[in-house]
């Protein structure tokens, strides 16, 4: 087993995001729609550790759910 292949990262794929007030949210029932910042058409972005590093576009294939990745983020220049 290699050193790195026990260390832990936290992964986040992140659709979009919306802020609503709690009382909406406490409002909502089952089967409520969330309208998000991002359309469908809208790169997908991928978080390691909260820091951006890739973008893509999610692919359904039945019940199976993926992320095809379509850029990589270049990390920025001090």
């Amino acid at each position: 087993m290699s050193a790195v292949e026990g260390i832990k990262v936290e992964l986040e794929i992140v659709l979009g995001s919306a802020k609503l007030p709690i009382r909406q949210i406490l409002k909502m029932s089952r089967g409520a729609m969330i309208p998000l910042s991002q359309g469908h058409e809208d790169p997908t972005e991928v978080y390691v550790n909260n820091q951006l590093v890739a973008r893509g576009k999610i692919t359904v294939d039945g019940d199976q759910m993926s992320l095809e990745v379509s850029e990589v983020v270049k990390k920025k220049s001090r």
